[in-house]
């Protein structure tokens, strides 16, 4: 629940921004597709979502393709990638004006959403449209078909348990795994979301920066650990994420300033619910309970959060028919 940290809790770490990463042509795509517009209305239409509008460029550099963060980053770096008609004002930047290193590089406007505000709204509405939350443990899945408020069993479960799905009786998935994400959070203001494809001090480390609306700070990072699982933040790791989002982006502190010009709030630590295979959203019966997953979203959960949503809502919705007709 929004207010919580628990380090299987990835949510309130993200960003969060939209940054299309799925593959031309997947499902992935489709999803982030259905996500923006959605986004795009709440950032016009709903100030109290706390998520804003902010100018966008992303770095490439071909050397770290084959990288865990080049991989990661493949397809939001292509230079005629697919969400060029998605995303407004996208133009890409004249190679004469790349810094050293750099192969290419695009401009557009995208959204940073504040999660510390964004989560407790999404509460309000679904309150507002009759949600119930309550509070409980589960050691398999079908136990929460008996939780529901009418004291009746539950139609369908949605299981959205993230990484806590590899341990769910009932589900186990194995091919969950999380990708460490180490975060600074400061007051200092860049000016414009930045973000490069990986970084000379391993191939698990990258640079990004976004400043959250509603004056929630500036995230800068970070890290892509594949299979590490540590909940403390690395000293060493935030001096390596501090001096390379200096380098990229001179104007977050005064001339001369370096890292100590940085006004750090805190330090965070997330794991990105990834999965072999990618994303499960799919129906199944599991001891007679039917069950729809919506789960392994990596780093991608907010901005493919409203495409997804909406497949599972279509899975519910069969459900739902399949058993209206076997009552016939």
């Amino acid at each position: 629940m929004p207010g919580d940290y628990d380090i299987e809790y990835c949510s309130p770490w993200a960003g969060a921004n939209y940054l299309p990463v799925g593959k031309s042509g997947s499902p992935h795509e489709r999803w982030e597709r259905e996500t923006w517009p959605a986004l795009k209305e709440l950032t016009e239409k709903h100030p109290e979502a706390g998520i804003h509008f902010q100018d966008t460029i992303v770095y490439n550099r071909v050397k770290d393709q084959g990288s865990p963060t080049g991989q990661w980053f493949s397809e939001l770096v292509q230079p005629n990638p697919w969400y060029k008609d998605v995303v407004p004002d996208f133009k890409g930047i004249p190679a004469d004006q790349l810094a050293p290193g750099i192969d290419n590089a695009q401009k557009f406007t995208s959204v940073c959403i504040n999660t510390a505000v964004y989560l407790p709204w999404l509460v309000g509405q679904c309150r507002k449209n009759g949600v119930v939350f309550k509070r409980a443990v589960f050691k398999h899945v079908t136990e929460a078909a008996s939780a529901h408020h009418s004291g009746k069993k539950a139609d369908v479960v949605v299981n959205c348990t993230g990484l806590s799905s590899r341990k769910l009786g009932g589900v186990c998935d194995e091919k969950l795994y999380p990708a460490r994400g180490q975060i600074v959070v400061v007051r200092n203001d860049p000016g414009a979301m930045f973000s490069i494809s990986g970084s000379d001090d391993g191939e698990d480390e990258l640079v990004y920066m976004m400043t959250r609306a509603a004056g929630g700070g500036t995230i800068i990072g970070g890290s892509y650990q594949k299979n590490q699982w540590d909940p403390l933040p690395d000293p060493n790791l935030a001096v390596r994420i501090m001096k390379r989002a200096v380098a990229l982006c001179p104007q977050l502190v005064k001339e001369g300033q370096g890292i100590e010009g940085l006004d750090i709030i805190r330090h965070g630590v997330g794991l990105r619910p990834l999965r072999e295979g990618g994303t499960r959203i799919e129906a199944e019966k599991i001891d007679g309970v039917a069950v729809v997953h919506n789960y392994g979203h990596g780093g991608f959960g907010y901005q493919a959060s409203y495409g997804c949503a909406a497949e599972a809502v279509r899975l519910v919705d069969d459900v739902l028919q399949r058993k209206s007709k076997a009552k016939l």
